[in-house]
C-alpha cells in the first residue's frame, strides 16, 4: 500500500492558519493557538480532528456529523506544559509508558506518566490507502532516554480517512535498551457527555464486570449524597447506564470494566444519544486487556471518558502488586489498535446488536 509521508518542521506553524495540503477527499491545515502550541486540523467531508503534533501528539479536539465529541473543560487551549492538570481539556491522550495512573505514595511518576504532553521530536502528515480506504494522518516520535533508565520510542499514528466518522489510532512502543523495561499504557478518550445518554458495553452488567471505585479518601471534599451514590453503584452498576442529570458524578466515578470481544476481536464501548446516533471506541482486549469507564459531571467539567489500558490506573506499585505491569524485552514491540467515532442512527443499531452479542 502505497503511502505518502511529508515532513513537517515547527517553523511551518503560525498565528494565522494556513493550507498545508488539500485535494478532493481532505484538507490539512497548520496554525498555532495563542499559547503557542504548534495544532494541525485534519478535515474530511464528516468532520474534523485537531491535533498537537509535538505536545503528546493529543488529538484537542474532534467534530463529526456536526457535532463536538470531546469534553467540557475549564481549558479553551491547549498550554505547553508536561503537567497533565494544566491542559487537560483534549479528546484523546496517550497515557504511559514507564508508569500510568495516579501515583500513590510509593510512586514516584507524574500523572499518568511521561507521555501525555511528551515533546515530540519530530512529526510528519500521511497520505495513503489501506485495507479500510484512503487516508489523511499524522505520525511522529517522541524518544525518551534517561541514563541508567529508560531509552525506548512511542510512535502513534492517527489517520482520518475519506468521507468516514469513524478514525483510527495506534500506539507502537519500542524499547531501545539492551535490557529489559516496565510497559503500562492507556488512552485517555474524554467523549462528551450527553444527558439521556444510553451507555453499552460488550460485557455483561454485574459487579464482577464492572468494578466501582468507592474507596474515597476521608479528607476528600465531596458533594452531599456522593459517597453513598458510588455505594449505590458498586452493588447496583447498571444504574449508571442511563446518564442522568440527578446522578452525581462530582467529582467522578471510575468503573473498572472487564470487556469481552465480540466476534470480529473488537471490544465495543457506546454512548447511544437520544437522537438515535451514537459516539464509539472499539478496541482489542488481546492488547489492552483492561479499561476504564471515567464519568465526571460538575460545574465546570462534563467528561465521559473511555479508556482502554494494560492496567487499571491506580499507579505504577499497586498495579505491579497485581500483575498488571507487562515487561518488554531488548528491542521488544507493544503495539494496539483503537477504532473512534461517530455513528448515524441506522449504524449504532446494527453496532448495538454485534456488542450485545458478546455476551450470547
Amino acid at each position: 500500500m502505497d503511502q505518502t509521508v511529508l515532513h513537517l518542521n515547527e517553523s511551518l506553524f503560525q498565528a494565522q492558519e494556513s493550507p498545508f495540503l488539500e485535494n478532493n477527499s481532505f484538507k490539512v491545515s497548520l496554525f498555532r493557538f495563542n499559547s503557542g502550541v504548534c495544532a494541525v486540523r485534519m478535515q474530511n467531508s464528516a468532520g474534523e480532528l485537531v491535533v498537537l503534533p509535538y505536545q503528546g501528539q493529543q488529538i484537542w479536539s474532534a467534530r463529526m456529523n456536526n457535532r463536538d465529541l470531546g469534553m467540557v473543560s475549564m481549558f479553551d487551549q491547549p498550554y505547553p506544559t508536561r503537567d497533565f492538570l494544566a491542559t487537560f481539556g483534549g479528546f484523546l491522550l496517550h497515557c504511559g509508558a514507564t508508569a500510568m495512573g495516579v501515583p500513590s505514595s510509593e510512586d514516584n511518576h507524574p500523572l499518568h506518566g511521561e507521555l501525555p504532553n511528551a515533546p515530540y521530536q519530530n512529526a510528519q502528515i500521511i497520505y495513503g490507502s489501506d485495507e479500510k480506504g484512503t487516508y489523511i494522518g499524522i505520525t511522529g516520535a517522541y524518544r525518551h532516554t534517561i541514563a541508567f533508565n529508560y531509552n525506548y520510542l512511542a510512535q502513534p499514528i492517527i489517520k482520518l480517512y475519506a468521507d468516514s466518522s469513524i478514525f483510527s489510532v495506534s500506539m507502537t512502543v519500542t524499547n531501545l535498551k539492551a535490557s529489559f523495561m516496565p510497559l503500562m499504557y492507556l488512552v485517555h478518550a474524554n467523549f462528551r457527555p450527553i444527558e439521556g445518554g444510553r451507555l453499552v458495553y460488550s460485557t455483561f452488567v454485574d459487579p464482577q464486570h464492572m468494578r466501582v471505585n468507592a474507596d474515597i479518601p476521608v479528607s476528600t471534599e465531596t458533594v452531599s449524597g456522593y459517597r453513598e451514590f458510588l455505594q449505590e453503584l458498586k452493588t447496583h452498576p447498571e444504574k449508571h447506564l442511563v446518564l442522568s442529570s440527578d446522578q452525581i458524578y462530582d467529582p467522578e466515578a471510575l468503573i473498572l470494566v472487564d470487556y469481552l470481544p465480540c466476534k470480529d476481536g473488537w471490544a465495543r464501548s457506546m454512548q447511544v444519544h437520544p437522537d438515535g446516533s451514537a459516539d464509539i471506541v472499539r478496541h482489542h482486549t488481546t492488547q489492552l486487556p483492561r479499561a476504564q469507564r471515567w464519568i465526571c459531571r460538575t460545574v465546570d467539567q462534563q467528561a465521559l471518558g473511555f479508556e482502554p489500558a494494560t492496567a487499571e490506573g491506580s499507579g505504577y506499585h499497586s498495579e505491579k502488586k497485581k500483575g498488571n505491569v507487562l515487561t518488554l524485552g531488548p528491542r521488544e514491540v507493544f503495539h494496539c489498535d483503537l477504532e473512534l467515532g461517530v455513528l448515524n442512527p441506522s449504524e449504532t443499531r446494527k453496532e448495538e446488536l454485534i456488542a450485545i452479542s458478546a455476551i450470547h
